[in-house]
């Protein structure tokens, strides 16, 4: 069970950055959110889903 927890994270961890990526921000806030997000694991996950992609792009520009 914790084996597929972790594959879901992971598959979704990769779709955030992967999103991130094609932001148009400069590549050092791209960074350095990637660094936070990967860091902070799963509650990084819920906040980016739960708020940050629809704020964090506005708010970075």
């Amino acid at each position: 069970m914790g084996f597929i927890i972790w594959i879901i994270g992971l598959v979704l961890c990769i779709k955030a950055v992967l999103e991130i990526l094609k932001w148009d921000i400069d590549g050092i806030k791209k960074l350095l959110l990637v660094i936070i997000l990967l860091l902070t694991s799963w509650v990084g996950l819920a906040v980016y889903y739960f708020w940050g992609r629809e704020n964090l792009q506005a708010l970075l520009k």
